[in-house]
């Protein structure tokens, strides 16, 4: 009973739309600030390395290096204080959690861009997957035909091939 009423409090408290982004990602987070009566929006970007927490607790950690120093910040996903989530490039990682790149520096923080200069639509790209299917199977087709034409050919060829071969031979 007690958890019923607690997802229906947690539920109230989400966001409706939470922007997709994994470890390993660059990502702009524009944070609501307020300076005394004013509200502006500040934006602090790094790299995912840890996301933890589920449903309201789930919280995300930022990482950038500032002046040579390296600054993590913590931020709730369902914050109303997060404006927003922007991903600027998404990486290849094998681990859960990047709290490796703390003792890394310089060139070593780099990670493998993901996904290159993709900018085909994803209807492009059904297309081109859809065409190289189409090539494939045309190949497939037209070598298991050439391999029954050769076991349906009759066994004179053989014997012709050889008269041939014995003809020259012969003169």
């Amino acid at each position: 009973m007690q958890n019923a009423f607690m997802e229906l409090i947690e539920r109230s408290s989400m966001k409706e739309t939470v922007p997709f982004f994994e470890i390993g990602d660059t990502v702009d987070v524009h944070v609501r600030i307020l300076e005394g009566e004013k509200e502006r929006i500040q934006i602090f970007n790094g790299v995912v390395i840890a996301r933890s927490g589920s449903h309201t607790r789930e919280m995300f950690v930022v990482r950038r290096i500032v002046s040579g120093e390296g600054v993590e910040r913590k931020f709730p996903l369902h914050s109303p204080r997060i404006a927003d989530v922007v991903v600027k490039r998404r990486a290849v990682v094998r681990r859960a959690k990047l709290y490796y790149l703390r003792e890394l520096s310089g060139k070593a923080v780099r990670l493998k861009e993901r996904h290159p200069q993709a900018k085909a639509t994803l209807a492009e790209a059904k297309a081109v997957k859809a065409e190289k299917r189409s090539v494939r199977l045309a190949a497939k087709t037209a070598k298991l035909a050439a391999k029954a034409a050769r076991k349906a050919a009759p066994p004179e060829t053989e014997t012709a091939t050889a008269a041939a071969v014995e003809s020259p031979a012969a003169e």
